[in-house]
């Protein structure tokens, strides 16, 4: 019996086999052997899968050029040249004669040397080309193979996934019925991984560093994300341990379920609104499920990935109108698209990017693909006659990109009312405040918008120079830094005296104690996970509001986070014990 331990980011146990996951495995082809007789085959099914491979890329960047200019086709050049590179093509054909192997063998194993051989080479330029001929080499395999192999997307029995780390790509193609629970080299608390696991409500463990190098397809493991700890072929007296584990969590849910038709409410009347993160219209029963008080950030770029296309306005409309019409008459946060980061579109290729969370993402984006961002917008607009929406703005940096969005947006109107469809005529705007500058101009921004959503995930990670996906410096990432509690205050206090609405919708909230002070400094409402909300609900009921004012405000004094932590945590538990219990 082995235990690594980890940062727990999603609650629960989990018994189950691993299935390990490799994003490389689309190259772990084998070897397959053939006989003398069929190497002339082999040599005509590589050069009709190249052929083929080279207009599926002169398509893409004709289609790329036609959409959003010959700028953003011509990245597609050094996949031509991979393509055509003769030294490469005469190393697989001569490792087909030479080892009587099936070509798929040959060229996996021939590329795969090529991206090593990169990657050894003193020359960041150089080294950044891997990603370019991993990409032609996942085209060329599969168009040999007739099929993209998506071991997520097929799986037949429930597993324990283990990863290095889970893309959002992955995560949107996953069999979810089929995975008990996460664990990743990699990450921390807000990483995609994490959010998404709390989403699908079953227990992860990330930055556990080496723990796709300590299991293989089928071990038994225990994921304990109460304590952060993966236990690999327990014994046993730990098998009973961890039966009676989950049996108390079990019922810790069911006692915290109680809660689900009453208000967030503190115990002298201040209401607090709580809603859910949501990324898929199917969570719609989990976040009812879990008496949420609406939908506070539905993320819409999953519509967008593991697809060759871009979804229609149709698709779009016949989403958005489900999910406002199972919320109503709650509200639903519609955040539009947030592409760029760590999520990227399989129609459209983005430029490689030093550092992409700095770069050409969300509204940015958005302001640049006029023809993409209007298609969204007008099918939010249809969508909003079936329910209550609002829409929200992400990445906003400055007044001039709110008011440009909100143009694009009014277009989008007007078209509509000349083509006598109905919409809600005063569907709210607002703005994600996740960057610094926007909350230090926060009282500017609060004259224009409807209401602010904090993204506290990003807000944390830009304000202190920290990459929240980064387990090496996950000890930074530090929600009650002095700054960060300041930037906060400074948004909530603009939004008051415009009298305009403000909650906060990053992984910050699901921490009840953090909850409590992002209360008391005067948040309206707070979004996260569905499965989390029982939980905070309970703090909030279990408090007085003239009590927790008074410890935010004193919060505010203090010098460092590690003190402010420390303070909050001992006056909580002076004024609600349970607050703290397990």
């Amino acid at each position: 019996m082995q235990v690594l331990h980890g940062i727990q980011v999603s609650p629960g146990v989990a018994m189950g086999r691993v299935l390990v996951f490799h994003s490389e495995d689309f190259f772990s082809v084998g070897e397959i052997k053939i006989r003398e007789e069929d190497i002339p085959r082999e040599i005509a099914r590589f050069e009709e899968s190249l052929t083929k491979t080279r207009a599926e890329l002169l398509s893409i960047r004709r289609k790329i050029s036609d959409e959003i200019g010959h700028e953003h086709s011509d990245i597609f050049n050094a996949h031509l040249l991979i393509l055509e590179d003769r030294t490469l093509i005469e190393d697989v054909i001569q490792k087909v004669k030479q080892d009587k192997v099936a070509v798929e063998s040959a060229f996996a194993a021939v590329i795969q040397r090529y991206f090593h051989a990169f990657l050894q080479i003193d020359d960041e330029y150089l080294k950044e080309r891997v990603s370019d001929i991993k990409d032609i080499g996942r085209r060329i395999l599969k168009n040999l193979m007739g099929h993209e192999k998506d071991i997520l997307s097929e799986l037949k029995e429930p597993v324990i996934i283990i990863a290095h780390d889970l893309s959002p790509s992955d995560t949107a193609s996953m069999d979810k019925k089929n995975v008990i629970a996460f664990a990743t080299d990699i990450g921390g608390p807000t990483s995609h991984t994490a959010i998404m696991a709390r989403s699908l409500e079953i227990p992860a463990i990330v930055g556990l560093d080496r723990i796709t190098k300590e299991v293989v397809n089928g071990d038994l493991v225990i994921i304990d994300g109460n304590k952060g700890d993966v236990i690999i072929d327990p014994d046993l007296t730990t098998m009973d341990q961890f039966a009676k584990e989950e049996k108390r969590f079990i019922e810790l849910i069911s006692e915290l379920d109680k809660l689900k038709t009453l208000p967030a409410e503190t115990k002298d009347g201040h209401r607090v609104h709580l809603t859910a993160n949501i990324e898929f219209p199917d969570e719609v029963p989990s976040v009812l499920a879990h008496g949420a008080d609406g939908i506070g950030l539905y993320r819409t770029e999953y519509f967008y990935l593991n697809r060759t296309d871009l979804p229609g306005e149709e698709e779009q409309f016949e989403a958005y109108k489900t999910v406002a019409e199972k919320m109503s008459p709650q509200p639903v946060i519609i955040r539009t698209l947030d592409l760029g980061g760590d999520k990227f579109l399989s129609s459209i290729e983005l430029p490689h990017e030093m550092n992409p969370f700095l770069g050409w993402r969300a509204i940015r984006f958005c302001l640049t693909h006029v023809n993409i961002f209007k298609v969204q917008l007008r099918a939010i607009l249809r969508a909003s006659a079936h329910g209550k929406l609002k829409v929200m703005f992400p990445l906003i940096s400055s007044l001039g990109e709110f008011e440009r969005a909100k143009q694009i947006f009014e277009e989008a109107q007007e078209e509509l009312r000349k083509e006598g469809i109905p919409f809600d005529e005063n569907v709210p705007l607002g703005a994600m405040i996740e960057i610094p500058s926007a909350a230090l101009i926060s009282d500017i921004l609060a004259k224009v918008c409807n209401f602010f959503s904090i993204g506290s995930n990003d807000l944390i990670q830009y304000a202190l120079a920290v990459d929240r996906g980064n387990e090496k410096i996950a000890y930074l990432y530090e929600p009650t830094h002095p700054a960060i509690l300041k930037l906060i205050f400074q948004v909530i206090t603009s939004a008051k005296k415009e009298n305009a609405w403000v909650g906060l919708c990053g992984e910050m909230g699901s921490d009840p104690v953090l909850a409590l002070l992002l209360v008391g400094l005067g948040i309206d409402g707070i979004s996260t996970s569905a499965f989390v909300l029982p939980k905070v609900k309970k703090a909030i009921r279990s408090v007085f509001y003239t009590d927790i004012k008074v410890i935010a405000e004193k919060a505010l004094t203090f010098s460092t986070g590690g003190e402010i932590r420390k303070f909050i945590e001992e006056e909580f538990k002076k004024i609600a014990p349970e607050i703290l219990e397990g």
